[in-house]
């Protein structure tokens, strides 16, 4: 475990790179938007390659923040409706910065804050406080997120959050996977599995139409594994729902390099983005990575028959999610 000085803001603002290495497995880790950099893991031969999608540099992360590489994002994952949601009677506006809907916590969300952090076991802490209205969010929220490596080199992110007054939490990593190796080209390639018979169906600006949508027979049936393909940017609602501990609910594989990382999460549902709309100015093209985005549902602020979201005095906010890897 060891933290280096990775770059600074414009303003001056130190930023950190923390390294875990275990179980064959190297992680880094920015205190920038706790930004998962890089994850090296070994392919069935032992040779280990980065199969995060990253930069190599911090002002890359400035340069490019649209697709959140490896980012963690709050207060909110997904979309929320026009930018606003109703709360104990009382509306709250937030800023449109997927128009006309508010997307991943917003203009300044977490993923574009410095983190304090600490080291924790075989893993680091990054704790921050969200002073109450940031970004439009009612309630001082304090979060703490471990990332850390166990001994068979699987990478567990513990988040945590407590509140002054009621609000909505959903956290997520946004780490982009290429088991092939981080810029070797189309991961459309990889086979998927997804423990999950339904999906959220959106409308025309990506948000839930409220209903469940049956996978049998779609091109988003993923129940068997088969290859992932392209232009998918949906939640699918996970059978096992939420639960106290993480349980396996997805399987990505790489055929060639015989990399496999398998999900396992607390949380009832799982994004999956193809990657389709990467910007031309990136080191990256078009479906070089596949994100596999544990969260609650899009828009569920307003969706009360969706799982809740709200966070209230007194209570705790617990999510896990853990990415194993392993080869075949």
């Amino acid at each position: 475990m060891r933290s280096e000085l990775f770059g600074a803001l414009p303003d001056g603002t130190p930023v950190h790179r923390w390294t875990l290495e275990r179980g064959g497995v190297r992680v880094r880790v920015l205190t920038y938007g706790g930004i998962i950099q890089s994850a090296e893991v070994p392919d069935r031969s032992g040779r280990r390659e980065p199969v995060a999608l990253g930069f190599e540099d911090l002002q890359g992360y400035l340069d490019h923040p649209g697709p959140y590489f490896g980012a963690l994002v709050g207060r909110y994952a997904n979309r929320i409706a026009g930018g606003e949601f109703e709360l104990d009677g009382r509306t709250y506006r937030l800023a449109r910065n997927n128009d006309p809907n508010a997307l991943h916590g917003g203009t300044a969300g977490f993923d574009k804050r410095v983190w304090e952090a600490a080291e924790a076991g075989h893993g680091v802490r990054l704790t921050r406080v969200s002073p109450d209205g940031e970004e439009g969010y009612p309630g001082r929220l304090a979060v703490a997120v471990t990332y850390s490596l166990d001994e068979t080199g699987a990478l567990r992110i513990a988040y945590e959050a407590t509140t002054d007054a009621p609000t909505v939490v959903n956290l997520t990593n946004h780490t982009y996977w290429n088991l092939a190796g981080a810029g070797s080209g189309s991961a459309g390639g990889h086979e998927l599995r997804i423990a999950a018979a339904r999906l959220t169906p959106t409308d025309g600006v990506q948000i839930p139409t409220g209903a469940y949508e049956d996978v049998d027979g779609t091109r988003f049936d993923f129940r068997e594994a088969r290859k992932v393909g392209a232009g998918i940017d949906h939640n699918y609602v996970l059978d096992k729902g939420v639960t106290t501990r993480p349980v396996e609910v997805a399987e990505l594989s790489d055929p060639a390099s015989g990399r496999v990382l398998t999900v396992a999460t607390t949380e009832p549902g799982l994004q999956l983005y193809t990657g389709d709309h990467f910007e031309e100015t990136l080191p990256f093209g078009p479906g070089d990575g596949v994100a596999l985005e544990t969260q609650h549902f899009p828009d569920s602020p307003n969706r009360p028959e969706f799982p809740g979201t709200v966070l209230r005095p007194g209570e705790v906010y617990a999510s896990e999610t853990v990415y194993g890897f392993s080869v075949r």
